[in-house]
């Protein structure tokens, strides 16, 4: 039988990262933190470790998928996987990631399923610290480091950032094709029928599925394709037309109500915290 050969430098970059989730599990203290940068498009297959995991990208964003949905990671902001969770990750664009991983009893606020946090000034000061101090038993600064960031987690602020997708097949199938092409207007009599529904059926099974409605999930599957493009600076005007929105106004009402900001304010705010992002900003 044959099989595909593996290229050298993925097969390293797999090792690297088996060897670093070994360090993790056998790593002692409530806190350790590691720093990985990877390119666009670079995937890390499902994966599981004994601690929950803030993962949070420097610069770039990511993508979070389990069995449970999918979660996007914008820039400034953080994902919180709780320990025992398989799950797999995907860089949209180049990533610099630092993530922190925590024993689960250490935060009992932050215990239950995954979420986006928004990162605070101090919690990003902290995971970059963290990183370059190693462990706490690197002495009294660093072990005053790592309790600084289990004081600081249950402070993030939770971001609606979650994208769960239904398990019945006919409503799966919907909920991706609209992922793939999200400028789709299609209201939810259209979905209803598609899915071979009544109105009041399909409502009531897509809650039942999601946890939400039909209305919030695409809101939240726009944000989806919207944040990478905002991130990558593209304009307001085209990410918002190219979604299907007929007006910017309207775009920058459902991002607003989303995310408590303007897709402006919101990308100036973060060039503001993050040098790197000036050039975004300054493109829209």
């Amino acid at each position: 039988m044959n099989r595909r050969a593996i290229p050298a430098r993925e097969a390293a970059a797999f090792q690297e990262i088996r060897s670093r989730l070994d360090w993790i599990e056998a790593a002692r203290g409530d806190v350790v933190a590691v720093a990985g940068d990877y390119p666009d498009g670079y995937r890390v297959e499902k994966h599981v470790h004994s601690r929950a995991q803030l993962l949070h990208a420097l610069t770039g964003a990511v993508m979070v998928t389990t069995g449970q949905g999918s979660w996007m990671v914008p820039p400034d902001h953080a994902m919180w996987i709780p320990a025992g969770i398989e799950h797999a990750v995907e860089m949209l664009g180049a990533v610099r990631m630092r993530s922190a991983y925590v024993v689960p009893q250490a935060v009992p606020e932050l215990a239950g399923g995954l979420r986006v946090l928004a990162v605070s000034d101090l919690m990003r000061a902290l995971i970059i610290e963290a990183v370059d101090s190693g462990s706490e038993e690197a002495g009294p600064r660093a072990a005053a480091i790592m309790k600084l960031v289990l004081l600081e987690l249950p402070m993030l602020e939770e971001r609606p950032f979650a994208l769960p997708l239904p398990s019945e097949p006919k409503l799966a199938r919907l909920c991706r094709a609209f992922v793939a092409d999200p400028s789709s207007q299609e209201g939810i009599d259209a979905w209803a029928a598609e899915a071979g529904m009544s109105r009041r059926s399909f409502t009531r099974a897509f809650q039942r599925e999601t946890g939400v409605s039909l209305s919030v999930w695409r809101r939240q599957a726009t944000l989806f394709a919207a944040l990478p493009r905002l991130a990558k600076g593209d304009s307001v005007t085209s990410v918002a037309l190219d979604l299907g929105y007929e007006s910017v106004p309207a775009f920058t009402t459902m991002f607003r109500r989303m995310l408590g900001a303007s897709p402006r304010s919101y990308m100036r705010q973060a060039a503001a915290r993050h040098p790197l992002a000036v050039r975004l900003a300054e493109s829209i």
